[in-house]
């Protein structure tokens, strides 16, 4: 069996309130990620699951516990190595407001080209077009600014600025959240396809199990900083064991189709 590209061991993150009394918002999370898997980590609002996903891609430090990448062991500090950064990149919630309004969709996307590869400018142009195609976006939106393009719209941008970096995880934290249902099943099977041709692990953070059964093989469900279940995809909505899982899963909505005679 292949080793996990990610291991998480005993993750604790905790914080220092205004009166002095520590906070924590993570506590003892351990699990590991697959070469080509989606991890599904689910929770309420304030479960710990965004500052789980925030300590795996380094942009919080970590109190304790370990996190490491191909059995290399990651900095524990939010400040990680350029080489490290790469591989592990991020897909934030808000698609819009996570594009800089200043710049152009040609000038997002090259940015991560040049800061991990050093390209020039001929490929950088090429890569740019090559990665709008990889998301479904005509060439010429590169020409164009965040506020000119739609909520799908944008969110592919993100996806590509992720995949300018070549990663192998992405860290996708609630993003079909503010896109309509329609636009939430394309993003979906976007990611599902980009996962099968590159081979891609994704960490995908959700509120509910709905989205999460979609597009996962395995769910670690939180609640109040913990886990308090984790298991195969199939297995957890057929039989969850935990009251809170049991309590997501009945709260997924349900449409009553009426009879007609």
């Amino acid at each position: 069996m292949n080793p996990p590209v990610l291991e998480a061991k005993q993750l604790n993150k905790t914080y220092r309130m205004k009166n002095g009394t520590p906070f924590a918002a993570v506590k003892n999370v351990s699990f590991s990620l697959m070469k080509g898997e989606t991890l599904g980590i689910v929770g309420e609002s304030g479960s710990g699951k965004t500052t789980v996903a925030k300590m795996i891609a380094g942009m919080i430090p970590v109190t304790s516990g370990d996190i490491a990448m191909d059995g290399k062991l990651l900095s524990a500090g939010a400040k990680r190595p350029l080489a490290a950064k790469r591989h592990i990149q991020y897909i934030f919630q808000d698609p819009v407001s996570s594009l800089n309004p200043r710049l152009k969709v040609w000038d997002i996307l090259a940015e991560p080209l040049k800061l991990y590869f050093k390209l020039p400018q001929q490929e950088v142009d090429s890569r740019v077009d090559q990665l709008l195609r990889d998301v479904g976006l005509p060439n010429h939106y590169k020409l164009s600014y965040p506020r000119e393009l739609s909520g799908g719209q944008c969110q592919r941008v993100g996806i590509a600025r992720a995949l300018a970096a070549e990663p192998s995880i992405i860290v996708c934290d609630e993003p079909t959240s503010a896109l309509d249902m329609t636009i939430q099943s394309q993003i979906l099977d976007l990611l599902k396809e980009l996962q099968q041709r590159r081979g891609i692990s994704y960490l995908f953070i959700a509120h509910g199990l709905e989205v999460i059964y979609s597009i996962s093989q395995r769910v670690m469900v939180m609640r109040q900083g913990e886990v308090v279940e984790t298991g195969l995809t199939q297995a957890i909505f057929a039989d969850p064991q935990h009251a809170y899982t049991q309590s997501l899963i009945q709260a997924i909505p349900r449409i009553d189709i009426p009879y007609f005679e």
